[in-house]
């Protein structure tokens, strides 16, 4: 796939984005947080839209999502920005779509310059992408269009780094349904005929026997996540929403967490209860609405997040498998 040499390296795995759709402070939102943070009366970090980025080798890297801030977040890190030594050529090799909500594709139109890359996502996604929308038709016009690989629902796929025949993939892809919906700008069509479980993608990445597990949208429908969090070093999971009718208390819709596919963290059955006690590596939020308490690093719900053994992400984490 890419003409690098293999060997062992650690992951580096870069947080270029923490905050849910619309970022933090999100620009048309008076919410207690926001109104906060502008007038400096909070004392919370303002974040980007999610963005997840990993190296196998510190040469290539791969996106998880592409946030409406790609631009910008690359710009933000010199790992992601052309060499002088290979002007006009990205170290971004390959972009695994976790879904087809605008948060997670809208990025790719920042990709747009003339240059081959590969976007992994399942046949619904590529259908949605490709025939919902023909703004995307812009990534076809380089010389060598943009490469589509197809991920299974619940597979597993090898990635090569190397052109070399009969290597060992240099990284494996497991890929697992969290069910979820389709975004709503898809055709009622486009829903007779779709599979649901290729709506919402959660990945576990394997390197040289270290583990990165990845649910940046969790429904909770699905309970498999769980074997998946347990056997992982470092996990990066939904923090969404704090309380499954925090939504519905801005009067801004009156759909619930759980409604809009988000599973909450607080409750008997929330995402704090429902996290496996025995799962030893490191568990780290991300995905974080601008009205989740939890960004406001007075607050109760805060230290509660921090005393059940969890992280909070941010833009600029850095973590190394």
């Amino acid at each position: 796939m890419f003409a690098f040499l293999p060997g062992e390296f650690l992951v580096k795995i870069k947080i270029l984005g923490s905050a849910a759709g619309g970022g933090f402070p999100q620009w048309n939102c008076a919410c207690r947080n926001c109104s906060r943070l502008r007038a400096g009366k909070l004392q919370a970090k303002p974040r980007s839209q999610t963005q997840i980025a990993f190296s196998p080798d510190d040469r290539v890297w791969f996106l998880v999502g592409a946030s409406p801030d790609l631009r910008a977040q690359i710009l933000s890190v010199p790992e992601l920005v052309p060499h002088a030594d290979a002007p006009g050529l990205s170290p971004i090799g390959g972009i695994f779509l976790p879904s087809a909500d605008v948060d997670a594709v809208m990025g790719l139109l920042h990709l747009r310059e003339f240059q081959t890359f590969f976007v992994f996502a399942t046949p619904a996604v590529q259908c949605v992408l490709k025939t919902e929308n023909r703004i995307f038709k812009v990534l076809e016009r380089g010389d060598l269009p943009l490469q589509w690989q197809v991920l299974s629902n619940n597979g597993r796929l090898g990635c090569h780094l190397s052109a070399s025949p009969g290597e060992s993939p240099t990284f494996v892809c497991n890929t697992i349904s969290l069910g979820g919906l389709f975004p709503d700008y898809v055709s009622e069509e486009f829903l007779r005929a779709a599979e649901p479980d290729d709506a919402t993608l959660g990945f576990l990445f394997e390197q040289d026997g270290k583990k990165l597990f990845i649910a940046t949208s969790l429904s909770g429908e699905n309970a498999e996540w769980q074997k998946l969090a347990v056997s992982a070093d470092v996990t990066l999971i939904d923090g969404t929403f704090w309380s499954n009718d925090e939504l519905q208390r801005t009067r801004r819709t009156n759909k619930t967490a759980r409604e809009i596919g988000h599973l909450p963290l607080s409750g008997s059955d929330g995402l704090l209860a429902q996290f496996p006690a025995n799962a030893t590596g490191r568990k780290i939020l991300i995905h974080i609405n601008n009205t989740n308490p939890i960004l406001d690093e007075d607050s109760p719900e805060h230290r509660a997040v921090l005393e059940a053994g969890f992280e909070i992400a941010y833009d600029g984490l850095n973590i190394s498998l």
